[in-house]
């Protein structure tokens, strides 16, 4: 390494022609380089173990294995890992889950280069880089009451448009069991019916469709 000042780079995300476009960007800076890329987030770990780089980009939708499951590996074993998700997504859900998992920083693919370069060097100093729009759904996010592990199972199937019958049977609950779970996702999204319900979850990154 020919500077002590060289933040090493890791870029993880499924499309080529954005880990190209970062890659170009990062790799202008003089005190940067892109060390390597990984298209999902299996290869982000092995990839991280091989080379245990200063900054790591994440994606959070990947094929294999997404950015949150990474994340949260990636930590585990590293507990000084500094990752910064980069995300078309910015739903209260994948901000939450994001930093949950041990992401220092979030940042949205539409930020500009600059923008990208002052993320990547302030998680390299250490510190934790949250823009204001984020910050503010994040805040949003906390004071919203937490659905259940099972009220998640009923939201997603909801989704997908089952009936309760359907969702009771999918399951194996009882219909009338299904029913005060809606009741219960209803009034913690504060909405009137299930349409607005999964309107409102496919927004926040509940679930996805």
């Amino acid at each position: 390494m020919s500077q002590s000042t060289n933040i090493r780079v890791l870029i993880v995300d499924d499309h080529s022609i954005v880990r190209q476009g970062l890659t170009t960007i990062i790799n202008r800076d003089p005190e940067m380089t892109v060390i390597a890329q990984a298209e999902d987030g299996q290869k982000a770990i092995a990839l991280f173990r091989q080379y245990q780089p200063d900054v790591t980009l994440m994606d959070l939708r990947m094929p294999q294995m997404a950015g949150v499951e990474a994340i949260t590996a990636i930590c585990a074993e590293f507990k000084a890992a500094r990752i910064v998700v980069l995300t078309t997504y910015d739903g209260d859900e994948d901000i939450y889950r994001g930093l949950h998992a041990g992401a220092k920083g979030y940042l949205l693919k539409d930020a500009k280069p600059n923008e990208l370069l002052s993320a990547i060097r302030t998680i390299h100093r250490g510190q934790q880089y949250i823009p204001p729009e984020v910050g503010a759904k994040l805040v949003q996010r906390m004071s919203n009451p937490e659905l259940s592990e099972r009220e998640l199972d009923v939201l997603r199937l909801m989704a997908q448009g089952m009936s309760n019958l359907e969702i009771s049977s999918t399951l194996s609950i009882g219909e009338s069991t299904v029913k005060s779970h809606v009741n219960r996702i209803l009034s913690k999204l504060g909405v009137s019916d299930r349409t607005q319900a999964v309107i409102i979850a496919v927004k926040r990154g509940i679930v996805n469709l």
